[in-house]
């Protein structure tokens, strides 16, 4: 099997009604045509932006180098996780994301399960996460039909730091003023449940199929090991935060693909075997199944990000 080296992935900027045309400081992307709302790290249409796969989607990458990509027993997959950066300008509209089993009912391949981990957050931002306990579904219909959904949703404040976890078939809806890192599964299905009145296609039979009242979404506590943070450990993937502690094969060896995500600081992946590159504030760098000979070195006070799919 032909091993694979790191690299990093060019970003994918996809137009949303609710986002900006102005990204900086993030990123310096500006336009004049529809804004901003989503940024996508690790998106089939996403290229390597070093190396020598340098031009290839991540698609194409993962077709023809499955198990080296993605690890042992993977070849024919897609790439696992889809990595975002969210800037919402205005509240988006409420929605809830169906499990496998209902995806696959509707002959999608998988559900979807995802999480934010808050990059900035301005005073006032929050989330709605969840339907308020005690409330009946019947009631949920009705505030939908009565066009006061908002009040039955529980708002959740959003600090900078925070890591909070959307269980599949958990009503949801992200409020402006933070700025999202988002982790998924490969997927892109929704159900948008309410809309605030605005004239886009609300998919209620869905929904309402996928709604469960119960779920283990909401904040996550951190946990400390050996010098970093699991931010969260879930079904489908599992989100690290590491600081001030070297990142290097040595500490961090996985047989899975890895994502390294820098949130803070500029940073170089050097290795014996390939070219160094840098990963600055906002990039993401791809971290083949198995690699045995990388590190990153700081150049400046950094937040790096690790992400890491679990088996399903």
């Amino acid at each position: 099997m032909q091993a694979l080296q790191p690299f990093r992935l060019a970003p994918y900027f996809r137009t949303r009604v609710w986002g900006f045309n102005d990204l900086s400081p993030w990123y310096d992307y500006k336009t004049d045509g529809e804004p901003i709302g989503e940024v996508w790290l690790t998106g089939e249409m996403c290229s390597a932006d070093t190396g020598p796969l340098k031009g290839q989607s991540l698609k194409e990458i993962s077709v023809a180098h499955g198990e080296a990509l993605l690890g042992a027993g993977r070849a024919g997959q897609e790439f696992p996780l889809l990595v975002k950066v969210l800037f919402p300008k205005e509240k988006l509209s409420v929605q809830v994301h169906p499990d496998d089993a209902l995806a696959q009912k509707y002959g999608e391949p998988r559900g979807k399960t995802e999480c934010w981990y808050a990059l900035d957050a301005q005073p006032g931002a929050a989330v709605a996460l969840g339907i308020k306990p005690g409330t009946p579904s019947e009631e949920v219909h009705t505030a939908i039909t009565e066009s006061r959904l908002e009040e039955l949703l529980v708002s959740v404040p959003v600090s900078k730091g925070d890591m909070i976890f959307v269980d599949a078939g958990t009503v949801h809806a992200i409020g402006p003023g933070a700025v999202l890192l988002e982790t998924q599964q490969t997927s892109d299905l929704t159900y948008r449940m309410y809309d605030y009145g605005r004239p886009r296609e609300l998919h209620l039979d869905k929904s309402f199929e996928a709604m469960r009242l119960a779920t283990g979404s909401g904040k996550m506590t951190p946990k400390k090991v050996d010098g970093h943070s699991i931010l969260i450990d879930q079904k489908y993937f599992r989100v690290e935060r590491w600081k001030g502690t070297t990142l290097s094969s040595e500490n961090a060896f996985a047989d899975v693909v890895q994502m390294v995500f820098i949130a803070e600081g500029k940073l170089r992946v050097e290795g014996r075997s390939f070219e160094p590159f840098a990963l600055e504030r906002c990039q993401l760098a791809v971290i083949p199944a198995g690699a045995r000979d990388w590190k990153l070195v700081t150049e400046a006070a950094s937040e790096v990000i690790r992400i890491l799919p679990q088996s399903a």
